[in-house]
């Protein structure tokens, strides 16, 4: 963290007004920094940004960047780096969802929420009681748009990186995607207490969580041998869309990331 040690002692709120523009991933060249393609769009045509206006400028690698912009064009804006910090944003936990496909656009809503809250990849999953199935073009172009829904939530909330969105898996390729850290498919027939499985020393979680239905009892049963825990959320049975909100949100607690 010497960034940030040799940009501020203390928090003030002047420090925290000062990273508080408008928020851009794009590429830091040391004295300059770059961004093109739709943030460049973006900060021309429809913020109507100009030459002396700041911005914060993030590489995707976990460094803010204090800048001023230079020029100001739809197909490229340059900007002059004033300061650089550590990205606040990014939790000291590694967290990838493993969410089975819900039907209709519920999967917007949960690539939205999960990339505020933390997570650091979120793999679309095809389990039994999955209602949706797409095919092969269509999961690649659902899986695209994920990716710009993630791009645009990790600029929002303040993300030091863009969490991506993995190729659209079964759940036994999920399941054996799992090979570090602790592992926690959420079963609404019960389990252990997530209190019980995390704690502040935790640095990577695999998180699966099942479409309308949850998932079958062999599914779960494939999940343990393969050394994944079985967690509850409660008695109450959650949406499938509002499962994985409560479960990070439980998660980023836990782990002294909220």
């Amino acid at each position: 963290m010497k960034l940030n040690e040799e940009f501020e002692k203390t928090v003030t709120q002047e420090n925290i007004e000062r990273w508080r523009y408008p928020r851009f991933f794009g590429e830091n060249a040391g004295e300059t920094a770059l961004i093109t393609g739709g943030g460049a769009v973006h900060i021309s045509r429809v913020l109507r940004m100009k030459a002396g206006d700041l911005a914060i400028v993030c590489d995707g690698n976990g460094t803010d960047c204090l800048c001023r912009i230079l020029s100001a064009g739809e197909s490229a804006v340059e900007l002059e780096v004033l300061d650089r910090r550590a990205s606040e944003g990014e939790p000291t936990v590694r967290v990838r969802l493993f969410q089975c496909m819900p039907k209709s656009d519920k999967m917007d809503f949960i690539v939205q929420k999960a990339v505020e809250l933390g997570a650091s990849e979120v793999i679309p999953v095809i389990s039994k009681r999955c209602v949706s199935r797409p095919d092969v073009k269509t999961a690649v172009k659902k899986c695209e748009r994920w990716q710009r829904i993630a791009e645009e939530a990790a600029k929002q909330c303040g993300r030091g990186r863009i969490p991506t969105i993995g190729e659209m898996l079964t759940f036994g390729e999920a399941v054996k995607a799992h090979c570090a850290g602790t592992g926690i498919l959420f079963y609404e027939c019960g389990g252990e207490r997530l209190n019980s499985l995390v704690s502040p020393e935790t640095d990577a979680i695999d998180v699966y969580i099942g479409s309308e239905g949850g998932f079958e009892e062999a599914e779960a049963e494939l999940a343990k041998n393969a050394g994944i825990r079985l967690a509850t959320l409660g008695t109450r049975i959650l949406r499938c869309e509002t499962a994985p909100v409560a479960a990070l949100a439980v998660l980023m607690n836990l782990t002294n990331n909220m």
